[in-house]
């Protein structure tokens, strides 16, 4: 068959690159893809953007593409499952609707309120001023979100009251998100623990991945402001079996649950931003797609095929598969442009990826790269994902950190302790 994938990041790479090492697929078109995929086993770069919906379905009909598989959220909540299902086109994640999980803020904690899934106390505002009275109510540490898509950028974790402010009037005076900052949620800050809990469902079967954690902030020690995620390991020693079985009776299946009633059916990949506190486990937000970077470390460890998993999702017979696991840990290490989140250069020649790649389960996944007159250079603030799979946890973060330091370009920055949490909990 030939697959297409929408999207051009570090979790499109790893989605192209796992879609690529099945037997059934000839061919795998990325849309628009990056300088990984472009190098990549059977896949071929097309110049289209995600958003361009109409391009993409004629691309898909005149190519024989029979499964289109959308990595990054803003085509889902704009609707191209809707745009491609009335066409006749297979695709695979939620429609526009269920796809609100992510889009709202507010919209995924009614869902959550009315379906009994655990989260923070929240309030909604729209106005700053009222905004600010309800933080001088409440008091810091507290957590203030941008109630639309941001990019992974709109939440602060505010641990002073000016900080606090700073945030609201950033979102609601300046508009630094635009309509997505439109109004804000509120929520009472969780101490513990945060893990990924991320599952394939078809609207009736929930399918789990293995677990995961991710790392926000762009410093070490979970220091600096929020970024789209600067490394990530699986399974994540903090989600023991039962905190797994818990989520998925007690969070995915009343979420899915819940929309039924709405009537909205969710088919795509469920992802729980958890919390694991003393008081046991709440949900911080949801994503309605794969996420990145943790969708790197996932994959590399997945042995299924991940075109069955998906083609039984969307026909709605999902109670038919399990999938099988590589047993040996997975780390991913997010090397980014140095400036980022904020500002940040582009245009940086990249060196030395096929030397990491020479170590053995090292896999480099690329984000933010292109290929200009013949050299691979920067194009994003996440530039590659260096994952590896080791013997063991330490193992595998020893090998993803020597294939670090094999890689060049100006100005490159990295956290060096991706997987630390789960060593010293291990201890």
């Amino acid at each position: 068959m030939n697959v297409m994938v929408v999207g051009g990041g570090g979790r499109e790479h790893a989605i192209a690159w796992k879609a690529a090492c099945s037997g059934k697929v000839e061919k795998v078109y990325c849309a628009p893809g990056n300088g990984g995929t472009a190098a990549e086993n059977k896949c071929e770069n097309i110049n289209i953007k995600p958003s361009d919906f109409a391009k993409l379905a004629d691309f898909a009909k005149k190519n024989n593409i029979e499964l289109t598989i959308v990595g990054p959220e803003d085509p889902l909540v704009e609707g191209i499952v809707d745009f491609f299902e009335a066409r006749g086109l297979k695709v695979f994640g939620p429609c526009s609707e269920a796809a609100q999980i992510e889009a709202s803020k507010a919209f995924a904690k009614d869902v959550m309120d009315k379906a009994g899934i655990p989260t923070a106390e929240y309030q909604r505002f729209t106005d700053y001023n009222e905004a600010l009275a309800y933080v001088d109510k409440k008091g810091v540490p507290i957590v203030i979100k941008a109630d639309g898509l941001a990019a992974g950028k709109g939440v602060t974790v505010a641990f002073e009251r000016q900080e606090a402010r700073g945030a609201l009037k950033n979102i609601l005076v300046d508009k630094i998100f635009g309509e997505s900052g439109s109004s804000v949620v509120i929520e009472e800050y969780l101490n513990g623990e945060e893990a990924s809990y991320l599952a394939f469902t078809d609207g009736n079967t929930i399918l789990p991945l293995q677990s995961s954690q991710d790392h926000k902030p762009v410093f070490d020690g979970d220091k600096g402001p929020n970024t789209g995620g600067m490394g990530a390991y699986s399974p994540a020693p903090v989600v023991t079996q039962d905190i797994m079985d818990y989520v998925t009776e007690n969070v995915a299946n009343p979420l899915i649950n819940e929309l039924k009633q709405r009537g909205i059916i969710y088919k795509g990949i469920i992802y729980a931003g958890l919390m694991i506190t003393d008081n046991g486990v709440k949900v911080l937000e949801f994503n309605c797609r794969f996420g990145d970077p943790e969708t790197q470390p996932i994959l590399y460890r997945m042995e299924s095929d991940i075109t069955d998993v998906i083609s039984k999702c969307i026909e709605e017979k999902l109670d038919s598969v399990n999938i099988e696991w590589n047993e040996k840990p997975s780390v991913c290490v997010v090397i980014s442009s140095g400036g980022y989140p904020k500002a940040y250069n582009k245009g940086c020649e990249i060196t030395g990826i096929e030397d990491a790649e020479t170590i053995e389960n090292v896999k480099v996944f690329h984000a933010g790269t292109a290929e200009v007159n013949g050299k691979l250079v920067t194009s994003g603030g996440r530039v590659l994902g260096v994952t590896a799979k080791g013997d063991g946890l330490q193992n595998a973060i020893e090998k993803a950190y020597n294939a670090v330091e094999k890689i060049r370009f100006s100005n490159m920055h990295y956290r060096k302790d991706i997987g630390n949490k789960a060593l010293g909990r291990m201890k």
